[in-house]
């Protein structure tokens, strides 16, 4: 038996339609029907031949049919009032007679508006188009975009998205006769004709600056994360279970290179937060990249006794806001109660007894206008003690032990993915096992707004000491590109490192040698790879940022743990993009990453690309003018001009308290 479903047919006019629809519904089918006509019933039944048995047909069924029900007006028809419709289906909408694509458009902007206020929640907005009027790739051949109808973009006003097209099936409706064309009892050219499927969107979020307490060094610190990265920091990506595609990526570059070598990840807890001279471990990660970190440091002498009353104060607000996704840091090397993450909206509503506690208990510390911490961009600083402790594990158990092949130990894992037993063909390398110790998790860097500039990301880090005569970094390269030529990864050796590419989001992982290694006959090895682009790659997502949807249609695309290469299916199809310039006067004390920060920030992660078109500077050489071009889309929600004008306008509010900075 077919899942029930109740349709509503507006702008109806011969009810063909409707009742061809009646006619495929089985006879135990539960499923109901409500057909409108925008005309008064004694004009439908004179200008459109058939209509009365149709109209019969449709009611002897069970169905309801009703006339002068305006489509662009559902909530105020009081037959439809209190009820909602799995499907609202509108097929070949027009104004009537030779009206231009302006009204069209207005037409189906009005709709869109209108039909949200009658639908289920999980219920889908049908919209038949005739072959080029949507302006979307699926019409063969597309017009240009400003002579359609911009159906996704007259969708969006009512946050819908397109999530699917197919052919409109005339055949499959018999009965149908199509009619209406320019106001007249004749059809519409039916030859190519589309059906356009709409569904709700998520709503946008607002970012919020978030406040962490983390042991740092033996010592409990807090700070803010930044604002533009609050929804990139408490996600469960890479936890036990997870079908997240960057956990599916990290899985299968594991099980692959377990054919050749023996990987053991590490359950070693890390924080975020990362003392700045510790950076000198990364590689090649410039400091300008770093978000730089300024503690909120607790006076334990003044305030033992009162954190506990704050702490237990903050728990019990129950805030829905504490934790991102309500789940805690856990996949993420750091494990956090409910009394360490907080949001600004949740600071900001604890009684005035509350933040008098705190006055007296944190300051901000900033040593000569100087960060000693940053996010952690890399894994490598974190790594570097748990690795080179394990390495000694390894030097001792060596001396206890004829064989040169070990499972992990202390804090470590076995992810069933030793090296073939065969040492002459993969375990050993002049009497050395193949040995290579992970850890993986989030990092941050500071980067400009690009197609490929990731702000946050999962790191996959690898790292052993193997004799520098086996040339490592040549036979990890060389597993590395049978998992991933495939998928269009090459490999270009530079400065006796490797750099793994790909096209178009450029540099997708390295293998390097580690700084400061004292036997100059071992060769400590290090491989670093992007999870979030290689899943982009590996499963052609269009952009980066569905990887951190909340959408659940996201992640139902991955339950069955698809094998890499299988193209992802999106749930939004063909989102528009919208171009907003912006110019600034700017003084002296300009940092452009700054102005990235706040973009992202203001734009809720819509905007996809910044680009510097003009900077002049007047005869004050403190002043100078910069004109930026935004571009705005999202992958993941329904955005309108209106949607992405209004980010803008935010934008614009926000940056003169912000950068001190005059908008132009």
């Amino acid at each position: 038996m077919s899942t029930p479903r109740s349709i509503l047919m507006v702008g109806e006019g011969n009810f063909s339609c409707s009742a061809a629809v009646v006619r495929q519904f089985s006879p135990e089918s539960e499923s109901s029907i409500t057909a409108t006509c925008f005309q008064r019933q004694e004009e439908a039944l004179r200008r459109h031949e058939g209509t009365a048995t149709n109209v019969q047909m449709i009611r002897d069924s069970g169905g309801v049919v009703l006339f002068e029900v305006d489509a662009t007006k559902l909530g105020e028809c009081a037959a439809l009032r209190g009820l909602v419709f799995d499907h609202v289906v509108f097929n070949f909408p027009h104004r009537g007679r030779k009206s231009g694509v302006l009204k069209n458009r207005q037409l189906l902007k009005n709709f869109f508006l209108s039909c949200v206020q009658v639908l289920a929640e999980d219920g889908e907005v049908h919209v038949a188009l005739c072959n080029g009027q949507g302006g979307t790739p699926a019409d063969k051949p597309k017009r240009e975009w400003h002579n359609s109808w911009q159906v996704v973009a007259m969708a969006a006003e009512a946050d819908l998205i397109l999530s699917n097209v197919y052919p409109f099936e005339s055949e499959k409706y018999k009965s149908y006769k199509c009619t209406g064309y320019r106001s007249q009892d004749k059809g519409f050219h039916l030859e190519n004709a589309l059906l356009h499927v709409f569904t709700r969107s998520l709503p946008y979020s607002t970012a919020q600056k978030l406040k962490v307490e983390e042991a740092v060094e033996g010592e409990r610190v807090q700070y803010y994360i930044p604002a533009e990265l609050s929804d990139y920091t408490f996600r469960q990506f890479l936890f036990p279970g997870s079908v997240h595609p960057v956990r599916l990526v990290q899985d299968f570059l594991l099980k692959g290179l377990a054919e050749k070598w023996s990987v053991s990840m590490t359950t070693e807890t890390h924080p975020f937060l990362l003392a700045s001279e510790k950076l000198k471990f990364c590689h090649e990660i410039d400091d300008t990249c770093c978000y730089r970190i300024h503690l909120l440091h607790k006076d334990l002498n003044s305030c033992n006794q009162t954190s506990t009353a704050l702490h237990t104060h903050v728990d019990k607000q129950k805030d829905p806001a504490v934790f991102l996704d309500g789940q805690t840091h856990t996949d993420s090397l750091l494990t956090l109660s409910g009394t360490c993450v907080t949001s600004d909206k949740a600071d900001r509503g604890k009684n005035k007894v509350a933040e008098c506690l705190r006055s007296t208990c944190y300051h901000d510390v900033d040593t000569e206008g100087e960060s000693i911490f940053v996010l952690r961009p890399s894994l490598l600083p974190q790594m570097e003690e748990p690795f080179t402790h394990r390495l000694k594990e390894e030097e001792r158990e060596e001396l206890t032990s004829d064989t040169g092949n070990h499972e992990g130990k202390g804090n470590t894992y076995s992810v069933e993915v030793k090296a073939n037993e065969n040492k002459h063909l993969y375990g050993c390398c002049n009497g050395f096992t193949r040995q290579l110790f992970g850890v993986s998790g989030r990092v941050f860097r500071n980067v400009p707004i690009s197609l490929w500039g990731l702000p946050a990301f999962h790191e996959l880090l690898l790292r052993g000491v193997f004799p520098a005569a086996c040339e490592p970094i040549k036979l990890l390269g060389q597993s590395l590109e049978a998992l991933l030529a495939p998928y269009g990864v090459s490999l270009v050796m530079e400065h006796g490192s490797l750099r793994l590419m790909a096209e178009p989001m450029g540099v997708v992982g390295k293998v390097f040698t580690s700084k400061g290694n004292d036997l100059i006959s071992q060769v400590g090895v290090n491989v670093s790879l992007n999870l979030d682009l290689l899943a982009v790659l590996l499963f052609s997502l269009p952009d980066w940022r569905l990887l951190w949807s909340h959408d659940p249609r996201f992640l139902e695309c991955f339950l069955l743990s698809p094998p890499p290469g299988k193209p992802f299916r999106p749930f939004s199809l063909f989102p528009e993009r919208f171009s907003f310039d912006i110019s600034l006067w700017t003084g002296p004390a300009w940092e452009e990453r700054e102005f990235h920060a706040v973009v992202r920030e203001a734009s809720g992660g819509t905007v996809e690309q910044v680009q510097l078109i003009d900077t002049f500077s007047r005869l004050d050489p403190s002043q100078t003018s910069h004109c930026y071009r935004l571009i705005y889309r999202s992958h993941t929600h329904a955005l309108s001009h209106t949607k992405a004008l209004g980010l803008h306008k935010h934008l614009e509010s926000l940056l003169p308290s912000r950068l001190q900075v005059t908008v132009r």
